[in-house]
């Protein structure tokens, strides 16, 4: 109630004042603080929505460019926020939540409220109010009142706790019938996100193929050549001066040894064995265990998954935990790894290091890739990571287990 008739209402008559103002310029620069309070409050509705009442209500903002600059940077900013449909969504669903929303808030509270009314006329207030007072159709006055009352008031209760469930579900449906997109808007807006993610997708395909064809062409095939030409040489001495094909041969063997080990640590970044043989939660306690920081490990999993979304999983647990002792500068880290048939079934996945904090993806390429890796599996990540720490990286992937 307080948000609905409270905040709802003070924002869009601000706002409206603000509009009004740009025709003098004012309004240019509080116009898009305003809209930006606006965003927050539907945005705090949304997560409302979602916990009260199960309901989904996606946001749809058009992209904004950096921080203004200047005049002109706020001016700009204004025109593209006045340009967004979602801008006039929230501006209309404002003056509706004050009203209708405020109504739909209110009746579950009158309705437990006044039922509650009844049982304290029965527990003596009638007495005090005797000839005065009326309580719905009832004129309290005798006992034999207070009795009715008790009656009125335990039916209102009854059909409040029916009701209650439906009315609060209403004021979210309102919310989400004036916020959330054109469904052919969010349908536009999932094509662009799957184009995204399948152009993202290429790449990284594209990068990993080149990485291993430089892995190939500057670690084991050039260790293969020479090792060729150190067999020619052998055949060449291992009549004349045999001492010197025996060096040869063991240089050969080392040569051979480490082409090995080299494709063998080709491989495993490929599609590590462990993974491929245990599933993600072995993989993930072995990757642990190869931390040069203390990693505690919580996995609970009910089984394997499809071998694309384990990797995507191993691989981005993976760079997080490499960029904790990297660049975090920890002592301690946390990973957690769970599913949950929450939304159709979801991998979480939450890595906790005691760093310095401060992480930011707009300064480096990991996290950068660690979307770009979940985003083909509509994954998504969130990072939690203030000055001195504690960093929170926390991953989500739609997924079921095989």
């Amino acid at each position: 109630m307080v948000l609905s008739l409270g905040v709802s209402l003070a924002l869009f008559l601000m706002t409206l004042v603000s509009l009004v103002l740009t025709l003098l310029g004012i309004g240019l620069f509080t116009t898009p603080w305003l809209l930006y309070a606006v965003r927050m409050h539907a945005g705090q509705r949304r997560v409302l929505a979602g916990e009260w009442a199960g309901l989904s209500i996606p946001a749809s903002y058009r992209p904004l460019p950096p921080g203004p600059r200047g005049v002109t940077g706020h001016v700009e900013r204004c025109v593209l926020m006045l340009k967004d449909p979602a801008t006039w969504r929230d501006f209309i669903w404002l003056i509706t939540d004050a009203i209708a929303g405020f109504v739909l808030a209110l009746l579950p509270v009158a309705l437990i409220g006044y039922g509650a009314e009844g049982w304290v006329m029965f527990a003596g207030v009638w007495r005090a109010v005797a000839g005065d007072y009326w309580y719905g159709f009832i004129h309290v006055d005798t006992f034999g009142d207070a009795v009715q009352c008790a009656a009125l008031g335990s039916f209102v209760l009854l059909l409040g706790c029916y009701a209650n469930p439906h009315l609060i579900k209403a004021h979210f449906q309102l919310a989400r019938g004036l916020l959330a997109p054109p469904r052919g808007a969010q349908l536009a807006q999932r094509v662009e996100q799957l184009y995204e993610t399948r152009h993202d997708a290429v790449d990284t395909s594209a990068a990993e193929l080149r990485r291993i064809e430089r892995d190939l062409h500057d670690g084991a095939q050039a260790r293969l050549v020479a090792m060729g030409m150190n067999l020619g040489t052998i055949e060449a001495l291992i009549e004349h001066d045999p001492g010197k094909a025996r060096q040869l041969i063991a240089q050969a063997r080392q040569s051979s040894a480490e082409a090995l080990t080299e494709l063998r640590d080709l491989v495993r970044g490929i599609h590590p064995p462990v993974l491929a043989e245990r599933g993600l939660g072995d993989a993930a306690e072995a990757l642990a265990l190869r931390m040069q920081v203390p990693v505690e490990v919580d996995i609970e999993l009910p089984g394997r998954f499809a071998e694309p979304v384990e990797s995507a999983a191993y691989f981005a647990v993976s760079e997080v935990l490499t960029n904790a002792v990297k660049h975090a500068g920890a002592e301690h880290i946390w990973l957690d790894i769970h599913y949950t048939h929450e939304a159709g079934g979801m991998l979480r996945i939450s890595v906790t290091d005691d760093g310095q904090g401060g992480a930011d993806i707009s300064k480096g390429s990991g996290i950068a890739g660690v979307e770009r890796r979940l985003g083909p599996f509509d994954g998504v990540l969130a990072i939690t990571s203030p000055p001195g720490g504690p960093t929170m990286v926390t991953m989500e992937i739609p997924c079921r287990p095989t």
